[in-house]
């Protein structure tokens, strides 16, 4: 009995280690699957595979709630006038392009399964997180005045694009924030309106792609222990609070600097992931 608290205590330790990395990865553009696989090798679950494939993404629920709270009054479309309801056409309309702008994702989800399990790895990692390292610093090179400084003048166009850049983020690596953000700045966002406009898209995308794995979970019929719930309820409060600190920081952060850091942050740890793979096929 005293080994199984020992046990389950140090898998709650793993799980606060993986919500603190889930919630600062996930919003800054530098990979928060970058960031796992390297954790990964320090940190080894007590669990089985399929349970980490479902906490690796519903772990980003916690994340999820974040943006809810932070933006609840730019997101809940309802509000009170003189005591009653009224809706709100300005904030309906950022909702309909936050759907025209997930629509893509929905066409390529098929196969995310397919991808990760033939791509994720450390070669593809690696190689996308210098990718869209390099693209950072070319278009921040290259940044005109922009376009688009305010939600309300994002078209649908806009959005649509948006989206069919952030399908690229199937790719693990490549960051679901990163490369909507990538392709904001090339369609002319300001870099404050494509990171908040970022934030809104993981509603609906990271809420659809955790439902998913929980369903695929419980039908694979693999049981649940009660330290693999604690550990996925620790995991999604930590990601939680520490995407509060998150997200605060980086929309105060781009209001003063632009991407670069992030994108030589990013050379530097596909760099060390490259590393890390040859000491280990060297081990």
């Amino acid at each position: 009995m005293l080994q199984e608290g020992f046990i389950t205590f140090f898998e709650i330790i793993k799980a606060i280690l993986m919500g603190i990395v889930e919630g600062i990865t996930e919003w800054l553009p530098i990979s928060s699957t970058g960031h796992m696989i390297l954790v990964e090798q320090v940190v080894k679950f007590n669990a089985s595979e399929e349970f980490m494939s479902m906490f690796r993404v519903v772990i980003q629920l916690g994340a999820i709630l974040a943006v809810v709270v932070l933006f609840w009054n730019k997101l809940w479309p309802f509000g009170l006038r003189q005591g009653k309801v009224i809706s709100k056409p300005s904030v309906w309309n950022l909702w309909f392009k936050v759907v025209a702008a997930t629509l893509p994702v929905l066409v390529i989800s098929p196969l995310d399964d397919w991808m990760e399990e033939h791509f994720y790895n450390y070669i593809t990692v690696a190689a996308m997180l210098i990718l869209y390292g390099v693209l950072f610093l070319v278009v921040e090179n290259r940044r005109t005045t922009p376009r688009v400084t305010k939600l309300e003048q994002i078209s649908y166009r806009d959005a649509l694009l948006i989206g069919v850049w952030q399908c690229l983020a199937i790719i693990p690596g490549t960051s679901r924030s990163g490369a909507t953000i990538v392709g904001g700045l090339l369609l002319g966002l300001s870099r404050a309106c494509v990171a908040e406009f970022t934030f809104y898209l993981a509603i609906p995308v990271m809420a659809g792609a955790s439902l998913l794995k929980v369903i695929k979970f419980a039908v694979s019929g693999v049981s649940i222990t009660g330290t693999e719930i604690a550990v996925l309820l620790v995991g999604c409060v930590v990601a939680f609070v520490v995407s509060l600190a998150a997200i605060r920081f980086l929309m105060d952060y781009v209001k003063r600097h632009d991407f670069k850091f992030f994108g030589i942050y990013r050379i530097v740890l596909g760099a060390i992931v490259l590393a890390v793979a040859a000491i280990t096929a060297l081990a």
